[in-house]
């Protein structure tokens, strides 16, 4: 089952009454038959009929055996890092969501885990940084907010060559554009609040694992019926209705991100545009070789701080706000907001500064997001 089809339709099959749509199953716990039988669902933090037909879902379209859907992208993350031990070493794209960073070193470095930072881009630079006790490698691919491009078969060859697992947050394409598991990856996490979403309505998160019978999945089940993450079935089934629309919303982000980007580049107020379809962009052979698609994702630079923080203010379509991947375009402020807790030495290494816009393009009419744009940069 080709992907536009399998989002629409899922693992959906239809009961007695022919219902179109995925039953909710609000119901807390479930009636056994008799004693020693089960439905194969005894209560909801274990098993929800509805929560399971999404990551069924989840899984399929990223083309691994096992999928949890948890109450966010950073419950998602927790639970990669749960499965480390003290000792154990892990390295991260040094461009990456501020909550990730936040995540490791100020909750799970206190635990004896060592997490470095490395320009993942950078093959030669990342083997020289692996260790005897290196178990993860931790990877964004485009990174947020810079958009660097990352190899995601090259560096799934070194992990493994090394004893350790390669972990993709696959946030900003989504599955319908990019597949990591098929290029080498282990595990894909992703904000589910994003783009699966896309309606800026619902928090989820979901981590994706290759193999189910790996120790790391095995553990995953139990770490998951123990702490209780799970997305509640409401959520659960909000998504499922979102997912239907996913591949025909992001190819039209898409769409309209590179003619915004193209457009971009001629507007004297801006300095620097990262956007991987651009031709010019240093990732973009490797994005066209790994990926289908370039995503709904632009960062910019402008002349100066005092200007990008006056384009905040001017916007009267696109909203000052944090997050992305909806059907309304949304304009950040990375250093101030997702981006806030990130160590000064990591934004001098990648770039990240207080001049950089980061745009999530949404579904309205392209010429209106650039009149809206316009109008901020020349302060009308």
């Amino acid at each position: 089952m080709r992907d536009h089809t399998l989002e629409v339709h899922g693992t959906h099959t239809y009961d007695r009454t022919g219902a179109i749509s995925e039953p909710i199953y609000l119901s807390a716990t479930f009636r056994h038959p008799a004693f020693g039988q089960s439905t194969g669902y005894d209560y909801g933090r274990v098993a929800n009929p509805t929560r399971e037909a999404l990551e069924k879902t989840i899984a399929r379209l990223e083309r691994g055996e096992r999928a949890w859907a948890v109450s966010s992208g950073m419950a998602a993350i927790n639970l990669v890092l749960i499965l480390l031990d003290p000792g154990d070493h892990v390295l991260l794209s040094e461009d990456l969501y501020g909550g990730t960073v936040r995540l490791a070193n100020e909750i799970y470095g206190h635990y004896g885990i060592d997490f470095e930072y490395v320009d993942t881009t950078n093959l030669s630079l990342l083997q020289e940084k692996i260790r005897p006790n290196t178990r993860v490698i931790f990877i964004e691919t485009p990174s947020n907010p810079m958009m660097f491009i990352t190899d995601i078969a090259a560096v799934a060859r070194l992990a493994h060559q090394n004893g350790a697992f390669l972990v993709v947050d696959n946030t900003f394409l989504s599955p319908h554009f990019q597949k990591p598991l098929t290029l080498g990856a282990d595990m894909v996490v992703h904000s589910g609040t994003k783009y699966l979403c896309g309606h800026n309505d619902v928090i989820a998160g979901f981590l994706v694992v290759k193999d189910a019978t790996s120790p790391e999945a095995q553990r995953l089940d139990m770490l998951v019926k123990s702490e209780g993450p799970n997305l509640s079935s409401m959520d659960a089934w909000l998504m499922l209705r979102s997912l239907k629309t996913l591949g025909v919303r992001l190819e039209r982000q898409a769409q309209s991100a590179l003619a915004i980007a193209e457009w971009l580049k001629e507007q004297p107020q801006v300095t620097e545009v990262h956007y991987p379809g651009l031709p010019d962009s240093p990732g973009y052979a490797l994005q066209r070789q790994q990926a289908s698609g370039f995503g709904g994702m632009v960062s910019f630079k402008v002349t100066s701080a005092a200007l990008a923080k006056a384009i905040l203010g001017r916007l009267k379509l696109i909203a000052f706000a944090e997050s992305l991947g909806g059907v309304e375009s949304l304009l950040t402020y990375p250093i101030a907001q997702t981006h806030a807790e990130m160590p000064p030495e990591l934004m001098r290494r990648t770039g990240l500064d207080d001049k950089l816009l980061r745009l999530s393009v949404g579904l309205e009419d392209v010429e209106d997001l650039k009149e809206d744009l316009g109008n901020a940069l020349s302060g009308e």
